[in-house]
């Protein structure tokens, strides 16, 4: 028989629970839009969590010992911001905002709220960074915060939620809870299970989680299986808890077509649930006040020297700036995905074995990873090869939306990849990376450029890309010499010449060997390395069209997106004119030897000449 305490708390639950529903039916009848029926599902488990299992400080959300809460299914940000209105974390006018201009209660949760770490919406992506940030707690902060996701049942046909749970079960997270809110309804139909609980709970223990199917409806057996859940220590768990769509307000409850949109009698609904009432729960804040301790550092960066005129692959600069790097900043954490003895981030790992973090062939979870790690505090370097950062676009987009400041780093870019052929090109990460907001994407052509844009990239803002190339390159920059992110190099210049060549990475070497040839002619051109392709020198650019006239850009990447059109943006955006020309991979490469596949793409040294030769020509 329940003890009165325990009937005391059940009734409290009950009534938060309805206090929920009715915020969730208020904000969006006030917005004429969101997501009410999803919130309204979950809201029985969201009321036991709040009031008794979240240990949480709103009023110091930069508290190093909060628990993590996480609304993966993000479309439930009613009844998300319903729980901080509860919480009095958010106050009643505000809450009424939803959805309107300038609000800070968005369509789907962003961190301009303090209390939301990331932003969600995109589905599939709540649980793979709650892993991330159960996995830093245990990995860099060894502290026993708490992470909590909320699921919904439809986002499980994501394969990122797949890798998500089979990398907490290998890691062990037991500081992990995810809830399943398995309401049966998506957005257009039922979802591919329904309520067929096993379904979702037999994958997850063959993933190494413990699953625990619930009525999530039933205050004692949430109650019940969150006290399970907070004393596993070796196990993440997955709580299953079958729920109808809209509950608590009939006309909707388990109907299809209701997905998204306001309760048609949403005064009804209110009053039918008790009114709305100020219902305010106190939060149990965390019990301590623990630290992140950073790792030892040396007093300063000893950055990887290259000899003026040696060979070395910027892959491998990279792995040895970052392993420096790492040494004198104890905030560094590097990130691979199964190819760290191609990317060299190898050497971090066996320098900083404590600060590396292998996530295998799931370049999904690797940026997921990357974006918790930084909600930490920490300054992740996640690398894998460029062709492979497409596989995670979408988390890098919502990376963005959450301005996170990642650092991501492809290798093996370009048709210069040689035999492997065209799957492990990337052909398209220029355009990929130029296209998310306020990113930067850097592009060295040699060692000693990117030892000192490794070190750069730390301190910038949002997401950072630098594209790496497999081929050792010659050194033609002097250690320590300084490369300004949004800067360039002039190699060549004088008042004599009739043309620029607009380079980056490998192909600045082809320019090189291209202004030689034409030079032996006696045609002088004008040669930029432009190893920042966002934000590009547009002021050197300019010079070079109004002294030259003529602009030949050339890049191992697809035309569409890449340096070549960011030369013409940025000629676009001056009152300088100039005639252009875009060398760049037009066709489907094949296998062959890096320099012959440069040649049948046309960007090497012989194609840069003859375009010269052609604006020339051309008058």
């Amino acid at each position: 028989m329940q003890t009165h305490t325990t009937r005391e708390r059940i009734d409290q639950w009950r009534d938060l629970a309805a206090a929920l529903r009715v915020d969730s039916i208020r904000v969006s009848a006030a917005a004429h839009s969101g997501h009410p029926t999803s919130s309204l599902s979950a809201a029985d488990l969201m009321a036991v969590l709040l009031a008794g299992y979240l240990r949480y400080d709103f009023a110091h959300p930069e508290r190093a010992t909060n628990d993590h809460l996480i609304f993966s299914k993000g479309h439930a940000s009613p009844l998300l911001y319903a729980m901080f209105h509860a919480a009095g974390a958010v106050s009643d006018a505000e809450l009424l905002t939803f959805r309107t201009l300038g609000s800070r209660l968005q369509g789907h949760p962003t961190p301009v709220l303090p209390w939301v770490d990331v932003a969600t919406g995109s589905l599939g992506q709540g649980l793979p960074i709650g892993v991330g940030l159960a996995l830093t707690a245990r990995r860099l902060d060894h502290l026993d915060y708490r992470t909590w996701v909320l699921c919904g049942d439809g986002e499980m046909a994501e394969g990122s939620m797949w890798e998500a749970l089979e990398h907490a079960g290998y890691w062990g997270l037991g500081n992990l809870t995810a809830i399943l809110d398995v309401n049966r309804l998506g957005q257009s139909g039922p979802t591919m299970h329904g309520w067929d609980l096993g379904a979702y709970s037999a994958r997850a223990r063959a993933c190494g989680w413990t699953a625990i199917e619930i009525d999530g409806h039933d205050l004692q057996a949430i109650d019940q299986a969150y006290r399970l859940a907070v004393t596993e220590e070796a196990r993440p768990t997955l709580i299953v808890a079958r729920t109808v769509k809209g509950e608590g307000a009939p006309a909707v409850a388990d109907r299809e077509g209701q997905h998204g949109r306001p309760l048609d009698d949403a005064k009804g609904a209110i009053e039918a649930l008790g009114g709305a009432q100020a219902v305010h729960v106190v939060v149990t804040p965390p019990s301590g006040d623990g630290v992140v301790m950073r790792a030892p550092v040396n007093t300063s960066l000893v950055a990887p020297q290259y000899a003026l005129g040696s060979q070395m692959s910027t892959r491998r600069a990279y792995g040895e700036a970052l392993a420096a790097l790492g040494s004198a900043r104890g905030d560094i954490v590097a990130l691979d995905a199964e190819v760290k003895n191609s990317t060299y981030a190898e050497l971090f790992a066996q320098a900083h074995p404590e600060r590396y973090i292998e996530l295998f062939i799931a370049e999904q979870q690797l940026v997921a990873t990357a974006v918790a790690t930084q909600v930490r505090g920490w300054t992740p370097y996640a690398s894998t090869f460029a062709a492979f950062q497409a596989r995670s676009y979408d988390f890098v987009r919502m990376a963005a939306v959450s301005r996170a400041n990642v650092k991501l780093v492809g290798s093996h870019a370009g048709v210069s990849v040689g035999e492997d052929g065209p799957s492990q090109m990337g052909l398209e990460d220029l355009a990929m990376f130029r296209a998310v907001l306020g990113s930067t994407v850097l592009y060295p052509c040699d060692a000693n450029q990117t030892a000192w844009l490794v070190d750069a990239m730390a301190d910038l803002d949002g997401i950072v890309y630098l594209r790496t190339t497999r081929e050792a390159t010659p050194v033609i920059y002097a250690s320590g010499e300084a490369f300004a992110v949004g800067g360039s190099r002039v190699l060549r210049a004088s008042t004599e010449d009739r043309a620029t060549v607009v380079a980056a990475g490998i192909t600045v070497h082809e320019a090189l060997a291209a202004a030689q040839q034409l030079a032996d002619e006696g045609v002088v051109v004008r040669v930029i390395d432009a190893y920042s392709v966002k934000p590009i020198d547009a002021e050197v650019l300019r010079t070079a069209a109004v002294e030259t006239g003529r602009i030949v850009t050339v890049e191992d990447h697809q035309a569409e997106g890449g340096l070549g059109e960011a030369v013409l943006s940025a000629l676009a955006a001056s009152d300088a004119s100039a005639r252009v020309r875009l060398l760049a991979v037009r066709e489907l490469p094949g296998s062959g030897q890096p320099a012959e596949l440069r040649g049948v793409a046309g960007i090497d040294a012989t194609h840069i000449a003859q375009a010269v030769r052609d604006l020339l020509a051309d008058g």
